[in-house]
């Protein structure tokens, strides 16, 4: 293995450390919220195979004529849900038009998906 992929991997891997501390954190501070701990570890499921596609989209499919359309719609999907949980968490701490403005990013990233 070169110099560069160790370094990727390796960057990886920390950052894969860095989630899963802060997780866990997370989860033991919300411990006694049902609902927020399933929001985290929803969302790391959601991460987790978020990644797992974007690698294989980038493995596969990419440069390839029709090539990695299932991978994408797939990391567009994730990329949607992860947005929506976000939004449904943050929007009602805010102000009204803040609110609206979340939520219409999140709506935002749904419509650039359709392909």
């Amino acid at each position: 293995m070169d110099g560069s992929r160790q370094w990727y991997a390796l960057t990886s891997w920390l950052g894969f450390g860095a989630l899963a501390c802060n997780s866990g954190l997370s989860i033991y501070s919300s411990w006694g919220d049902a609902s927020s701990v399933a929001l985290v570890l929803a969302a790391d499921a959601a991460l987790l195979l978020l990644f797992l596609c974007l690698r294989e989209f980038e493995r596969n499919g990419r440069g390839r004529r029709g090539g990695g359309t299932r991978s994408r719609a797939t990391v567009w999907a994730l990329t949607t849900l992860l947005t929506a949980m976000f939004a449904s968490r943050v929007a009602p701490l805010m102000p009204p038009a803040v609110d609206a403005v979340v939520w219409a990013m999140a709506v935002a990233t749904y419509r650039v998906s359709e392909f």
